[in-house]
């Protein structure tokens, strides 16, 4: 909103319109909690190595610089749980083990892009 000169003022907090499910409700952690997942160390990398094509743990390791392998293990295990990444075990000799992007983990890298987008749009004028 203007005032009498060329300044622009944001609403107050306490102005904002409480919408149920959106960042503004108060009483829905939903936001804080996907922000916290998605911020985790390496959780990012993750999503976007198997949105690359990575599908086996070495190929997820090649692609993500300085990862450990006990770090990686323990993150797709927490992606596979939260139902964004899918796990599947191939019985063979010998037995492979497959990461792909759950549809849930599909959807979220579709939602990050804008972020992504952004991210980049600031660099590119702070660098």
């Amino acid at each position: 909103m203007t005032t009498g000169s060329h300044e622009t003022t944001t609403p107050r907090p306490s102005a904002l319109r409480l919408e149920r499910g959106s960042v503004h409700d108060e009483a829905c952690p939903s936001f804080r909690g996907a922000v916290e997942l998605v911020g985790r160390r390496w959780t990012g990398a993750i999503l976007f190595a198997a949105s690359r094509g990575a599908r086996r743990f070495g190929e997820y390791r090649a692609v993500i610089a300085g990862i450990s392998d006990r770090l990686l293990a323990q993150r797709l295990k927490e992606l596979e749980a939260e139902g964004l990444i899918a796990r599947s075990v191939i019985p063979s000799t010998p037995v492979q083990v497959r990461y792909e992007l759950a549809p849930d983990g599909q959807a979220l890298v579709a939602v990050l892009q804008p972020l992504a987008q952004w991210s980049a749009r600031r660099l590119g004028r702070v660098g």
